[in-house]
């Protein structure tokens, strides 16, 4: 047989399944209908492990992890359809809405927002370009942070958790598993780190630089020019610019914005230091109450996946079902627990979207537990 002959088959066959499929997701439907006026649920586990073993066993054997993976999938999407027909609405997807209708249509122009580090940080700029009026107040951790607007200290949260060259900031994707708060805004903020020093020192003389661990990995190779000279972590770049400046000693420096100058009185003796000059990092605002301004555009999630081959593939496929773009991806071991893995999902769908509340209400399905962490626009 020819190419375009074995084409005729490869159409005759899509023919015949694409006609199976709509006749399968209407029964499904039926299904759903009958379910519903029994007071039955749509998920039946057992009858599905039946069902997979059942058509495994018609398969031969070379096919039957295939024929596997596309009826996960296709019970996947059966129950999605059976949640659209009985247009059953989740708590969650009521809260959403209401959030929507209950936020004020223009974000506040000042609050009270807790930053971690000092005067000068990066966090402290990020906050002044999503308010226009911020009353900050510094603390020492990122988790302190959290806390202070779990606890009502302070009504908004300004943390960085990415970065455009060094990657996520793994201590507060860690710290997400443990405090409850939604994000309302977030901001992609160019970063330019700076070498800064007492007035009057030369390059030469110094013999120690301080930066915060992120900083420090931008400006790798800047840093490897430099002969003789210790590179100490501390915990921001900001807070670096301050221990030189109250520092006694003359041979040490630090790498942090140039707003640290004008806060510590230091000068940039080399400015533009980052390995690239495409340095950007993205810090989210976080609220304790759920908040949905107008634009909201990007959504940001949580989920534990059950530990079995295929699990975040059943994800993304409902993913690319829906037709929603996967922004970012990023998963982080669960304490206690071996081998077993929290997953972050940023979504490109607005909450305005059918699709946002058929995936809010499909997510039950898809993960062992999930946490919706809001949904809000970026600055950029």
């Amino acid at each position: 047989m020819g190419i375009e002959d074995l084409r005729k088959d490869i159409d005759s066959s899509d023919k015949k399944i694409a006609e199976a499929f709509e006749k399968r997701m209407e029964t499904a439907k039926k299904i759903a209908e009958y379910k519903k006026e029994n007071g039955l649920p749509v998920l039946d586990l057992k009858r599905e492990r039946a069902k997979l073993n059942e058509i495994a066993s018609l398969t031969k054997d070379e096919l039957k992890d295939y024929i596997r993976e596309l009826y996960c999938l296709m019970f996947d999407l059966s129950k999605s359809y059976q949640n659209k027909t009985l247009k059953e609405t989740s708590e969650l997807s009521l809260k959403i809405q209401k959030a929507v209708e209950d936020t004020e249509k223009l974000f506040p122009e000042t609050a009270m927002v807790a930053c971690q580090g000092v005067e000068g940080a990066n966090s402290e700029t990020a906050c002044d370009r999503i308010f226009k009026n911020a009353n900050i107040m510094f603390f020492n951790s990122f988790e302190a942070v959290f806390t202070a607007v779990e606890k009502g200290l302070c009504k908004y949260g300004v943390i960085p958790v990415e970065n455009s060259t060094a990657g996520s900031v793994n201590s507060v994707y860690d710290l997400m598993m443990s405090h409850n708060f939604y994000v309302v805004k977030s901001i992609r903020l160019k970063i330019d780190h700076n070498l800064l020093v007492k007035p009057g020192v030369k390059l030469s003389e110094i013999k120690e630089i301080y930066s915060h661990e992120q900083a420090i990995n931008q400006c790798s190779r800047f840093l490897q020019t430099l002969q003789g000279v210790k590179v100490i972590a501390c915990e921001n770049t900001a807070a670096a610019a301050k221990m030189v400046s109250e520092s006694d000693r003359r041979d040490v420096a630090a790498i942090a914005s140039i707003d640290c100058t004008k806060y510590y009185g230091l000068t940039a003796i080399e400015k533009n230091i980052q390995n690239s000059d495409n340095n950007y990092t993205r810090f989210i605002c976080i609220s304790k109450q759920l908040e949905i301004y107008p634009g909201a555009e990007k959504t940001s999630l949580m989920m534990t996946l059950p530990h079995k081959p295929g699990a975040l593939y059943n994800v993304l496929s409902r993913f690319y079902t829906l037709g929603i773009n996967l922004l970012k991806l990023e998963s982080r071991p669960i304490p206690g627990r071996d081998f077993e893995f929290m997953f972050y999902f940023d979504l490109d769908i607005p909450v305005y979207s059918e699709k946002f509340i058929e995936l809010i209400n499909d997510l039950p399905d898809i993960c062992d537990s999930f946490t919706y962490l809001g949904t809000y626009s970026e600055v950029i």
